[in-house]
């Protein structure tokens, strides 16, 4: 009796009994093989697995039956995201904040005047619009969607198409943006007029989560805009026309089952006008006589046609389908970008010793106070741990030597993995007397 009340014994006989439901959906258990396959999932356990499983055997039900209706615009598929149900899906890629977009307007908006346009656009075709990204689980579209319209408007202005950082906004724009939490397109650009410009993907790289701001990358000020102005809300001919000028930033309700599951074709709903997702509107056209709009999403290219969805246009819905039409902007550019920043000057140490730039010195040999031995810490002010292997972020202060992982405070379990340091590097001057002491 004692092993059959033991915890281990009940948790193999129940996950035995879990594996053996596994056949009575045998009909997909291929599909969903092939699946994994395709996108390269794989879980921590077979009981993970079963779980998922059973989310993805939903969500094939919920595709077949929408793609079985008569006049439907659009497919749905089982894409990246069908072993994740409709709540996780919701929780991990949206990101517009809701408290700022009901206070959002901060300049008054300057309607375009009325002109001829084409009767379609597609900016990818003149070079204004980068691959697309991925956000991952961080709600950080609102980045996404403005580095979007500044690279567009900068490649217009300047022939040059550059991809920008939504890192750098993520960790340094926190006025009113909160990274991962959600922010807003217009604060986005209020912080790169503020910040004097932003800094490339390539040199601030995208992490997906919140981290520490890099304030040497952010004064390499590679792309400047010099002031945004807000689309009318609810009138579409203003964004018809905004669109024909330069890649524009939108909001959107992107939390529908069926937009999480789609494929191709006009996207025309049913959806929810209230915002939480944020795209980037880069042309518009018809197909078979439906009118539709070019939306870049930052959900990689697994979602929707390569990363692209086509939004109903001329739905006859004053804020537009998904309410596209409520938060439109777009970002200025008058003045040229500044020449490129010099390289910036590594950490010095000691006399002969220094780390790259951007990182901090950490004493790993000291005696009678002196220092004898440096190594280096990839981030700026950090906190050099006891350990003499190991530092810190200077938001998170503590170092637990035992865990390996930074502490926002004594007592306060929020944290981080602490960073393995590197070697320092000695002035060439003195690399061979160094080699000779055996230093």
């Amino acid at each position: 009796m004692a092993l059959i009340d033991s915890p281990t014994f009940k948790h193999l006989f129940f996950s035995s009994f879990l594996l053996l439901l596994l056949p009575l959906s045998s009909s997909y258990s291929d599909v969903f093989e092939s699946w994994c396959k395709e996108h390269g999932k794989t879980y921590a356990s077979q009981e993970e697995k079963l779980h998922r499983y059973r989310i993805f055997e939903d969500n094939h039900a919920f595709v077949t039956h929408h793609n079985a209706m008569e006049n439907s615009t659009y497919t749905l598929s089982l894409n990246v995201f069908a072993d994740l149900t409709h709540h996780e899906f919701k929780a991990t890629r949206l990101g517009i904040s809701t408290l700022a977009s009901a206070t959002f307007r901060q300049v008054l908006a300057r309607p375009r005047p009325l002109a001829a346009v084409p009767a379609s656009l597609d900016w990818r075709k003149e070079g204004a619009v980068t691959p697309v990204k991925d956000q991952g689980s961080c709600g950080d579209c609102w980045a996404f969607s403005a580095t979007g319209a500044i690279e567009g408007i900068n490649k217009i202005f300047t022939g040059s198409l550059v991809s920008l950082s939504e890192q750098e906004l993520c960790d340094c724009d926190k006025s009113y943006n909160n990274g991962c939490g959600g922010g807003l397109m217009d604060y986005a650009f209020k912080w790169v007029i503020k910040n004097h410009g932003i800094d490339t993907e390539e040199d601030y790289p995208y992490k997906a989560r919140d981290g520490s701001c890099l304030k040497d990358k952010m004064n390499r000020h590679v792309v400047t805009i010099d002031d945004y102005v807000d689309v009318p809300p609810n009138n579409e001919e203003q964004l018809l026309q905004a669109v024909a000028a330069q890649p524009i930033s939108v909001g959107l309700c992107g939390s529908e089952r069926a937009f999480q599951l789609y494929s191709k074709g006009v996207f025309s709903g049913p959806c929810s006008t209230s915002l939480d997702h944020a795209g980037l509107i880069i042309g518009y056209g018809s197909e078979n006589g439906v009118d539709y709009w070019i939306m870049k999403n930052s959900w990689g290219k697994g979602w929707g046609m390569g990363g692209y969805v086509h939004m109903l246009r001329n739905s006859g819905n004053s804020e537009g389908v998904c309410g596209i039409y409520k938060l439109a902007s777009y970002p200025t550019k008058t003045s040229p970008n500044p020449p490129p920043s010099p390289s910036p000057s590594p950490t010095k140490c000691s006399l002969t010793t220094y780390c790259p730039s951007g990182s901090t010195c950490c004493c790993t040999w000291r005696i009678f106070g002196l220092c004898l031995s440096w190594s280096c810490c990839g981030l700026e002010s950090a906190v050099c741990c006891k350990d003499n292997r190991y530092c810190c972020p200077h938001d998170y202060p503590v170092c637990d030597i035992n865990t390996k992982h930074c502490l926002k405070g004594t007592g306060n379990s929020t944290r981080v993995k602490g960073l393995e340091r590197s070697y320092s590097m000695k002035s060439s001057a003195w690399n061979s007397l160094f080699e000779v002491w055996g230093l």
